[in-house]
């Protein structure tokens, strides 16, 4: 049985692994020139931020598999979990190398980048509902056994049949295109999935998912330790790379654990920054007019007067708020 001590270790040491990666990856970003390119039409504040190296979701990502073989606890879960990662987190990169490296502002199409996103995501989907020990099933949040509701009866697991790819390849590319909204701010990104992460080392510990507790500790650690470097004023930026390879993370986590549905409620800011973006969209299309200051949400706070440190370290209390929330959900 997994103790909570191994969780710990794996914490400080994918906390210690980011922290002495940093000095060799950041100056070497510099090098190459891979500076952030600032939106004009963002916050006036951020544009003292422009040259400021990104891609160093690489940091976060090295930290990761590193950290998650010192356990010396290696099964098929442990392995799609990072392999999982790593995906995104390519496709992450060969934006961010397109857009910083070979200067074409928009990276890849939108397209190109779903489409890659889609068959990651179904073959996780796949993996999942033909090794899992419930199939097609999912667990639903706040209910044990079962829920009657006069003559309505909700189960614990609720069957999806054939609906059960398409809706893991939803939760995915949502979870994961989630993350890379979220990541505006200095340390948000970050700090946000640190707090989600370090909610699915103690579910996976409690449950026996003793690899994944592993690998949940090593995202939180390695996350805790790329905050040294992230936190306002940032000395670089983990970008698509990072941010898509943290939301896949996230989201291979809560599926090999069967709780897709927990995702809305732990990663509630992750679901905000999205929807912002989306009633935004529709509000200009339809009526010419914009619900917030602007998307997404964090960008709203800021021009509403918040301190970019408040906007940050708000975000990170509601989802320390959200997580106990979803502990009650989960037992």
């Amino acid at each position: 049985m997994l103790q909570q001590n191994q969780l710990i270790y794996t914490i400080i040491i994918g906390f210690f692994i980011t922290l002495l990666l940093g000095p060799l990856i950041i100056p070497f970003l510099r090098r190459l020139k891979v500076g952030q390119t600032i939106r004009e039409e963002g916050p006036q504040s951020h544009l003292t931020k422009s040259g400021t190296p990104t891609i160093g979701g690489i940091i976060i990502i090295v930290s990761i598999i590193i950290t998650s073989f010192t356990a010396g606890i290696i099964n098929t879960d442990l392995l799609v979990a990072i392999g999982a990662t790593i995906a995104f987190g390519l496709i992450g990169f060969i934006d961010d190398f397109i857009k910083v490296v070979l200067k074409r502002n928009l990276g890849l199409r939108a397209y190109q980048k779903l489409l890659l996103q889609i068959s990651v995501a179904v073959l996780l989907a796949i993996y999942q509902s033909n090794t899992s020990v419930v199939e097609t099933k999912i667990i639903i949040p706040f209910i044990d056994g079962s829920l009657q509701i006069g003559n309505i009866v909700i189960p614990q697991y609720l069957d999806l049949g054939i609906f059960y790819i398409p809706f893991i390849v939803f939760v995915v590319v949502a979870t994961v295109n989630s993350a890379n909204l979220t990541d505006g701010l200095d340390g948000l990104a970050a700090g946000v999935t640190l707090i989600i992460t370090g909610f699915f080392s103690l579910l996976a510990m409690s449950w026996g998912y003793t690899s994944l507790a592993i690998f949940a500790s090593a995202v939180t650690g390695a996350c805790l330790g790329f905050l040294r470097y992230n936190t306002h004023p940032a000395q670089v930026f983990m970008g698509d790379t990072g941010s898509l390879a943290l939301g896949g993370a996230v989201a291979t986590m809560a599926i090999l654990m069967n709780v897709p549905l927990i995702i809305p409620i732990v990663g509630g800011i992750y679901f905000a920054e999205s929807l912002s973006v989306i009633l935004q969209v529709i509000s200009f299309k339809t009526t010419g007019k914009r619900i917030f200051k602007m998307s997404p949400l964090h960008h709203h706070y800021e021009l509403s007067g918040w301190a970019e440190t408040k906007v940050v370290i708000v975000f990170w209390i509601v989802t320390v708020i959200l997580c106990l929330v979803g502990i009650l959900a989960l037992h």
